[in-house]
């Protein structure tokens, strides 16, 4: 009778550890999926319907330099704008979905306030390579290896150098700060602290509490990738160096919130001296970046095409898509606000070199 019960445990524990097995695997073909999903690449939007250097008349108002650097197999393509400027080096790091070009009139503004501009695109993203963005920690990643190029460059390493990024740029501006590298200044947009967090709360309205259950293989999934840089953290960055610091965030941000997961949320936990905030009243994601006139205008434009949209069911012919935006008032809706730059540009200027 013991060896009978003994040999039903073996065979229980044989299942058990099968049954495991198949849960674990199956959980990271989810996860993988779900994060290859999340993390495709960020390619630019036709060049008719948004700001593009080459499709505006910006390649005759502000000639740049084109450059490219290595961020682990992949080049990434960058440029150099306002290369006679000398007020400072102001690095760009963009949020995820497309590339630097996005912000190309709020670069601008900086260019024509007398700053050198060095932006480019990161893994996935816009022309560099990559075939997808990989996962949030990648653009830290990829501002540690466009500091690095920077730093043996000499059309770029004759300045005090500054940061800017917004949403998964505004991580890599204050994470970027747990390497060496010389930093005058650092301005985090809309940033998130941690990957780990900043996952599950994008899942929470489609997965609810499940989400939970997929932190363990979501973890497993960055140590894989990013090996000792999967738990990089904005906040110990901040903390590590004594860099100034400012943090800006929307109290209304519907993708990284307020009090969720973004990096002023952890305001308490910041022992940085040098660390500024400042909150939005009222600012989104996005919408931070334009006029309160570009604000009314776009809000406008979003009741007429879901007009349109409705009146083909979704299917708007080219022509009358072309036409749409031909007719619209693309200097408007991209009129950088020029109060939140400003307000950037004084801490740049505050801060010691």
């Amino acid at each position: 009778m013991a060896k009978a019960k003994k040999s039903k445990l073996k065979i229980a524990l044989i299942i058990t550890a099968a049954l495991l097995v198949v849960i674990f695997a199956a959980g990271m073909i989810v996860t993988s999926m779900m994060m290859a999903d999340n993390f495709s690449r960020g390619d630019y939007s036709d060049p008719r319907f948004i700001v593009d250097y080459y499709y505006e008349h910006y390649q005759a108002e502000y000639p740049r330099t084109e450059v490219e650097f290595k961020s682990g197999d992949n080049t990434l393509k960058g440029c150099i704008y306002g290369a006679e400027n000398d007020k400072g080096l102001l690095v760009f790091a963009h949020g995820i979905g497309s590339g630097h070009e996005e912000y190309l009139k709020e670069l601008l503004w900086f260019v024509d306030n007398g700053w050198k501009v060095f932006a480019y695109d990161a893994t996935g993203s816009g022309r560099s390579e990559g075939g997808g963005t990989r996962g949030l920690p990648q653009s830290a990643l990829d501002l540690d290896a466009a500091l690095t190029f920077a730093e043996s460059d000499p059309r770029l390493n004759s300045l005090p150098v500054f940061l800017m990024g917004h949403s998964w740029g505004g991580y890599a501006v204050t994470a970027v700060l747990n390497f060496d590298h010389k930093i005058a200044g650092s301005a985090s947009i809309s940033g998130f602290n941690k990957p780990i967090d900043m996952i599950l709360e994008w899942t929470e309205d489609s997965m609810g509490g499940i989400r939970y259950l997929m932190y363990p293989f979501v973890q497993i999934y960055n140590a894989a990738l990013f090996g000792q840089y999967s738990g990089m953290t904005a906040i110990d960055g901040i903390n590590k160096s004594d860099v100034p610091v400012l943090i800006i965030h929307g109290t209304e941000d519907g993708t990284i919130g307020y009090n969720k997961s973004s990096i002023i949320a952890q305001k308490n936990n910041i022992t940085n001296s040098n660390a500024q905030f400042l909150a939005l009243e009222g600012g989104g994601h996005n919408n931070i970046f334009y006029t309160a006139e570009a604000l009314e205008y776009i809000n406008d434009f979003n009741k007429d095409y879901k007009e349109i949209y409705g009146r083909y069911n979704g299917d708007i012919p080219d022509d009358v898509r072309e036409k749409i935006y031909s007719e619209s008032n693309r200097e408007l809706i991209n009129t950088p606000n020029e109060e939140l730059l400003s307000q950037i540009e004084t801490f740049f200027l505050s801060c010691p070199t």
